[in-house]
Parts: structure tokens; sequence; C-alpha cells
């Protein structure tokens, strides 16, 4: 991991309604615990909730997100990028780390992390390294926090059906593995499909807008630890090449170029704990959203 002292922890943040615009009022209105998230019946005070939620979300401008009220979670358009290759993201922006992900987006990262938050999901911060107290030259590394979140690859199954795949189905051990459980059962699983929203770092000085760091360095879902990504797995791993664990399983996975869905859904919090935690009315995003 490389060092993270000169980055700021995220700060600066504003009401949903004086970034997003009047649309958004209607959905901060909404207040989109996980009741008010549950699935559309005709007739239902929440099926009259959903309807109020999609259709101020149709007028959000998040080029490349959607956000699905009935499934609960985001559905990202991405492409297929790698199907050889060890991996340390499983997902970046397009024109940066093509080369060890599994997929691209040419979605904003800072717009995800806005509908993530519009679900009701929890962020934390990435991995950091702080000073040890006031003594000098001696740093510790701080493990990621946040929300957890399911990833998924939605992809066209038989007679033309769309079906959810975990991630996990498309990670492999790398065959440069040194560890002996690894070298003994190639057939092992990567062991989860569920990272935590990290929410990545606004970085900057001064009075102007700060930089959300994940939309310019491409670090969308990583498995090895950069300290500027938007989901990330619990604890820090290592992104130098030789430590690199795992890689493409291309088994069951479409042609590079082939678009397909990256799915993230977020664990929600029960009706009655989502609403004493979210008692203040507003939704929170980062500033850099309205950019």
């Amino acid at each position: 991991m490389n060092k993270q002292e000169h980055r700021k922890k995220p700060a600066g943040f504003v009401r949903l309604w004086a970034a997003l615009t009047m649309p958004c009022v209607a959905l901060c209105a909404a207040e989109p615990t996980s009741e008010a998230l549950s699935t559309n019946r005709p007739g239902s005070a929440g099926g009259a909730t959903n309807a109020t939620l999609q259709a101020a979300l149709q007028q959000l401008n998040f080029p490349g997100v959607a956000i699905n009220v009935q499934e609960r979670c985001v559905d990202v358009e991405s492409s297929v990028c790698l199907h050889r290759g060890a991996l340390e993201l499983v997902a970046c922006t397009k024109g940066t780390k093509e080369h060890e992900s599994i997929v691209a987006i040419e979605a904003k990262p800072v717009h995800i992390h806005a509908a993530l938050l519009l679900l009701g999901a929890k962020p934390g911060s990435p991995a950091t390294r702080q000073q040890l107290g006031d003594q000098a030259g001696r740093w510790i590394d701080v493990p990621p926090s946040g929300g957890p979140v399911d990833v998924f690859l939605v992809l066209e199954g038989k007679e033309g059906k769309m079906v959810e795949h975990p991630i996990s189905d498309f990670i492999a051990p790398s065959s440069k593995r040194s560890d002996d459980s690894a070298s003994a059962d190639q057939e092992a699983r990567f062991p989860t499909h569920t990272f935590l929203f990290a929410g990545s770092v606004l970085y900057g000085d001064g009075s102007g807008p700060r930089r959300y760091l994940s939309d310019q360095s491409g670090n969308v879902i990583s498995l090895a630890t950069f300290g500027d990504e938007l989901l990330c797995l619990p604890a820090i791993h290592s992104q130098d090449n030789d430590a690199l664990m795992w890689q493409v399983n291309a088994t069951n996975l479409p042609a590079v170029g082939s678009n397909v869905t990256l799915r993230l859904r977020p664990h929600l919090l029960p009706a009655a704990k989502a609403a004493k935690a979210n008692e203040s009315p507003s939704v929170l995003v980062p500033e850099e959203v309205q950019r």
C-alpha cells in the first residue's frame, strides 16, 4: 500500500438537494430505507413510495449508472476487459487498468458512490497509514471500513434470461501463488463476493472543489489495496506483482469487449434500525458529485 499520510479524509460534504438538483428533494423526502425499498405491489403504500423514488431517480444524470429500487441494487454498465492474467481489481474505469481488471466502466465512481448512498448504503474509508501518536517517523496501517456490498455480473443465460453471477465465479487462485493451500488445490474458489463500501477519498487544498480520487486513479473495486478505491476487500492486501493472489477465471466469462452489467447490492438495515440511523432527513454525498 502506498503511504496515505498526504491524503485527507473525506470532508466538505453537502446536502443532497444542494448537489443533485430538485428531483432529489422528492427522493430524500421518500426516505429510502429498507421498508421504502420493498417490492412494488399494486395498491400498497410501498408501491406508491417506490413510484415516487423511481420518478425522481429517472431525472438524475448519472451516465452509465442505474438505481434499481425493486432489486435494491445499483447497476453499472461495463465491458469485459481481461480473460487471462493476474488481478489487482474487479473493476476499473476505462483507459486505466484494464490489464489487471475483469471489467471496465465509463461511469464516474463518484456517481456510483452517490447511487449507493441513495439506497441507504453506509460508506467508510479505504485503508490508510497514520502517524503513531506524536512519534515522528512511526506509522501504522489502518484497515478499511464500510458497509458490506455484494458484487455480481449480470449475464444473459438460457432462453435470453438475465442471470446474476457472484463475482467470485470469475476469480481463481493465481498460478504464481506460493501458499501451500492454493498449490494443493487449484480449484479453490475466491472466498467472497462481498466487498466494503470504502468510499474513496476527497482530496484538495484551498476553497475550490475537491477531487474524488477514484475518478482519477480508476480504482473502482479492488482486490489489492490502493487506498483510494470505491469498494474493497477487508484488511490490507499487497499490490506487489509477486504478491498478487488471484487471476481471471474466464470459464463462463463473455468475450473481451462484451457488454455486461456490474451489479452492486448493499446490505441494508431493517426498516426500524434504518429509520433510527437516518434521523436526519438529509442524505449526504461528496461535494464532487455536483461537478
